[in-house]
């Protein structure tokens, strides 16, 4: 069955809400790809209006900004951190706000990777 982003049928009280109209397309959503550190996997999906979301599985490098502003593709080495679950370290998962280990020091992951399609990242000052 799909994923809806709709508020659910049930009332608080546990009564059923009156139906208007069918699940409109506009209302999908989908299970949440969780980008990991590994050989770069990646998939285009349409969403609504014909557009296109790149999906991020796994990714290897990143993008990252030193203080020179020059952009650098540089190998990921290990994740040191993640804000958004302190579990997301030990399954290797990136995320918007991930401290990461980089060939040229610690960086910040500042895209959010599994909507965007790339990991851009800012070094951080040690």
């Amino acid at each position: 069955m799909a994923i809806s982003q709709k508020r659910s049928h049930r009332k608080v009280t546990g009564g059923v809400y009156k139906r208007q109209k069918k699940k409109p397309k506009a209302n999908l959503g989908r299970v949440a790809t969780l980008t990991k550190l590994g050989n770069t996997k990646r998939k285009n999906i349409r969403v609504l209006g014909g557009n296109l979301k790149t999906r991020l599985f796994e990714e290897e490098y990143a993008n990252v900004v030193g203080k020179d502003r020059r952009v650098k593709k540089v190998k990921i080495k290990a994740i040191l951190e993640n804000p958004a679950n302190r579990h997301y370290v030990r399954r290797n998962i990136l995320t918007k706000g991930t401290i990461i280990d980089t060939e040229l020091g610690k960086a910040r992951i500042t895209s959010r990777p599994a909507q965007v399609g790339v990991v851009n990242a800012i070094l951080l000052e040690e």
